[in-house]
């Protein structure tokens, strides 16, 4: 199967002012009612040679090996996986694999569901209840799919998802099978790192800090991925997993969006589709997990391979 495989350092320091127009948009406040123009990761180029002795790109040396490392790893996957890390303070970006790929969302989506919903009880477009409130944060700990469900029904949150592709940046969201449920739709690996950019950048203060802090917190069957960054790293998550099918057959998914640094410095976001094959070595929820895992890891200097919870097949 082919692979990108080159992974891309730019900084936005260097940026042509067209993309850097791109960027300026990340900071301007939003509107939660006006579906106005979206992050998006910008169009990329490989970097130059560096001279001898220093270092390419924004990133300094360590973090820069360590993104050579993770950019091995991810060439090395069977599969199609797409990785992205966002530098919040310098504005630069790395990404590896297929980024651009659309991949099942599974319930990564649940985070864009969450966001939404507090960003507009916020302003007074509904009103959500102790039991809504409950629905929210069991969506976030343990990624309960019947909480999603209810909440999904209730406010009738098949209506937002061209908002959630027009203002929270999530490239490529769409229900390809046509059945619109929150468990049925596809977006890349870009687009989660623009959902994660826009809970970090643009949320109130309070619910971003209630999402962070919840992201912090997730229970076990969510510890892999971003996870793995480690406890120094303050990471937080939502993760994803899901058997699915495409051209050659069943296959899972594992996918994780989140964080980590101080003050949440770095988005992360990793898309898996693995290969078909569900109970295969190779096509499993337990590769996938790991290999994900291991990745990140490396970007962060964590031991590999990861120490990870393997989820089960629902909740």
């Amino acid at each position: 199967m082919r692979r990108v495989r080159a992974a891309v350092i730019l900084s936005v320091a260097v940026l042509v002012a067209g993309v850097a127009l791109v960027v300026v948009g990340v900071v301007r406040e939003r509107s939660t009612t006006r579906a106005d123009a979206a992050w998006t990761v910008p169009t990329t180029t490989a970097a130059s040679a560096a001279p001898v002795g220093e270092c390419p790109g924004p990133w300094d040396c360590a973090f820069s090996a360590r993104l050579a490392a993770a950019s091995a790893l991810v060439a090395a996957k069977p599969g199609r996986l797409g990785i992205a890390v966002r530098d919040r303070v310098s504005g630069a970006i790395w990404r590896a694999g297929e980024p651009e790929h659309p991949v099942w969302t599974a319930s990564t989506i649940k985070l864009a569901m969450a966001a939404d919903l507090l960003e507009r009880a916020r302003v007074g477009a509904l009103t959500l209840d102790a039991t809504a409130r409950q629905q929210i944060a069991d969506m976030l700990d343990f990624s309960s799919n019947s909480a999603a469900d209810r909440l999904w029904r209730r406010f009738e949150l098949a209506d937002r998802v061209q908002h959630y592709r027009d203002v929270y940046g999530i490239s490529g969201l769409e229900f390809p099978a046509g059945y619109r449920y929150w468990g049925a739709m596809k977006c890349t690996t870009d687009g989660l790192l623009g959902l994660m950019s826009y809970v970090l950048d643009h949320l109130a203060p309070a619910d971003r800090d209630y999402i962070v802090g919840a992201m912090r917190t997730v229970d076990r069957v969510q510890q892999w991925g971003v996870w793995a960054a480690g406890r120094p790293q303050r990471p937080g998550l939502k993760a994803g997993w899901s058997i699915e099918k495409d051209p050659g057959g069943e296959h899972w998914v594992a996918n994780s969006v989140g964080f980590a640094g101080p003050d949440a410095r770095y988005a992360v976001a990793v898309m898996y589709q693995l290969p078909p094959g569900v109970n295969t070595r190779n096509g499993s929820i337990r590769a996938g997990v790991q290999a994900i895992s291991d990745i990140v890891a490396t970007i962060f200097g964590a031991p590999v391979p990861a120490p990870v919870t393997v989820p089960p097949k629902d909740l």
